[in-house]
């Protein structure tokens, strides 16, 4: 029993500084996280959307979901979108994106769409997170919404990727052994 207690009490005190070392700054922890969050998940998405072959791209598995290439279209779109909300920057002047282009032309399309994430929240501090936006719909909020809902979609494309993936036989980028 006290060994199970000087364990415990081991961790509890070691805990704190792991997490410490990789924690935000006390300053602007919400904004700094997804900055960190924008950085981690875009390499995920992209190589997702690099992993499906581009004679998959129009690929979708009911004829009422999405083909991969509309996915991979919806989430260059929302990136720049909600990024642009986000930090008052306008979106970029991307070439107008159709599912059906090319999967060269898509993936390149995301990867932009997460530069301008990185440009575009580079400087957002905690101080402008309860400025209001408006977003889809005309739906008024605030920018950490905003950011909560950037966030989101990382985590549901991704794993829509990541299905689509699957039922093609391959491995999504999370799970194939490094």
């Amino acid at each position: 029993m006290k060994a199970t207690v000087r364990i415990l009490a081991a961790l509890l005190l070691l805990t704190p500084s792991a997490f410490a070392q990789s924690s935000p700054s006390e300053k602007n922890p919400v904004s700094e996280a997804v900055r960190n969050i924008v950085a981690r998940e875009s390499k995920i998405i992209t190589a997702a959307a690099e992993e499906m072959p581009a004679d998959k791209y129009g690929y979708h598995p009911t004829p009422a979901q999405m083909t991969f290439g509309h996915l991979v279209m919806h989430m260059a779109g929302s990136n720049n979108f909600l990024c642009s909300k986000i930090s008052g920057m306008p979106a970029p002047d991307a070439d107008k994106l159709a599912d059906t282009d090319p999967k060269d032309k898509l993936v390149q399309a995301l990867k932009s769409s997460f530069d301008f994430c990185t440009e575009a929240l580079a400087k957002i501090d905690d101080s402008v997170l309860g400025e209001p936006v408006t977003l889809f719909g005309g739906r008024n909020t605030t920018k950490a919404a905003a950011m909560v809902g950037l966030t989101d979609d990382f985590y549901d494309h991704y794993s829509a990727a990541a299905m689509y993936l699957r039922l093609n036989d391959l491995l999504p980028p999370t799970a194939q052994k490094k």
